[in-house]
């Protein structure tokens, strides 16, 4: 039975480097992987492509043959696919059943957020045996400012129900927050979602006519109490593995990192004997 990600997350949060270092990763680790590229806008791929939906349709055929902008020509895309999964399902199952199967999914948010096409999709790739869980990416720098904190913290609240898969949310670029000065609460305040009530006083100097509605979003938030994030810094080079290639970046931080690592991130690989 194979196993995969939903790489989801707005344009510029990494996903395709996420892939391209995971890629990395499982090679030293002689681990098979396979990278699907379901983004027909991505004509730039920095990564070994076992699966290019390029090959059925690209964004700029779509715009041309009729008419649409980038976000239209972007949700036909989507359609295009699902009307055609059997394209997809072929190619699948030349991977094999051990694949390990990473689905780049294109940045335009609502498809993970209200277009019904991937949910659609993903919910096919459930049927053939795929057992799926989705990593949102979400840029760091969004929790320098409360009022771009709330507003990821509701897209990936969103992301969650739409895509009704195992999910994780991921803070990237973890490694670039230094460049925006100290924040103004600790980082496992972001990463753990705690009392957004700390947030009401700079959201609401920020705009103090909106204070009952920045109010209400942070209600909606903490009831559903479902949002967390992990860190991520997918491009870091100062390896804690002796035992695994020093030019393969770092994978998902999700642990305290050993001595040894001077980015004080978090990593999930365990040392080796």
């Amino acid at each position: 039975m194979p196993f995969g990600e939903i790489v989801c997350g707005a344009p510029g949060s990494g996903k395709s480097t996420y892939c391209y270092g995971k890629h990395q990763l499982y090679t030293a680790l002689q681990r098979p992987i396979s990278i699907v590229n379901l983004d027909p806008a991505n004509d730039n791929i920095p990564y070994p492509c076992a699966i290019d939906v390029a090959s059925l349709i690209t964004l700029q055929d779509a715009m041309d043959e009729h008419g649409l902008g980038p976000n239209g020509g972007m949700l036909y895309c989507m359609e295009y696919l699902e009307a055609n999964f059997d394209w997809l399902e072929g190619r699948l199952k030349e991977l094999g059943s051990d694949a390990y199967v990473l689905f780049d999914i294109p940045g335009q948010v609502e498809l993970g957020t209200n277009h019904d096409s991937l949910k659609r999709i993903i919910q096919r790739l459930s049927k053939l045996g795929f057992r799926l869980a989705a990593v949102h990416l979400c840029d760091a720098h969004y929790v320098t400012d409360p009022a771009k904190y709330v507003s990821v913290l509701l897209l990936s609240l969103r992301t969650m129900l739409q895509l009704e898969l195992p999910h994780i949310n991921v803070l990237s670029k973890v490694d670039l927050l230094s460049q925006y000065g100290d924040l103004d609460f600790n980082l496992d305040f972001y990463t753990e979602v705690q009392d957004l009530s700390y947030l009401e006083n700079a959201l609401n100097s920020a705009s103090p006519r909106l204070a009952a509605l920045n109010m209400a979003l942070i209600s909606v938030i903490e009831d559903y109490s479902l949002v967390g994030f992990e860190t991520l810094a997918v491009e870091v080079r100062l390896r804690p593995f002796p035992h695994i290639c020093p030019r393969v970046p770092c994978a998902l931080l999700t642990r305290p990192a050993h001595g040894s690592c001077r980015t004080k991130t978090r990593c999930s690989i365990s040392r080796a004997p």
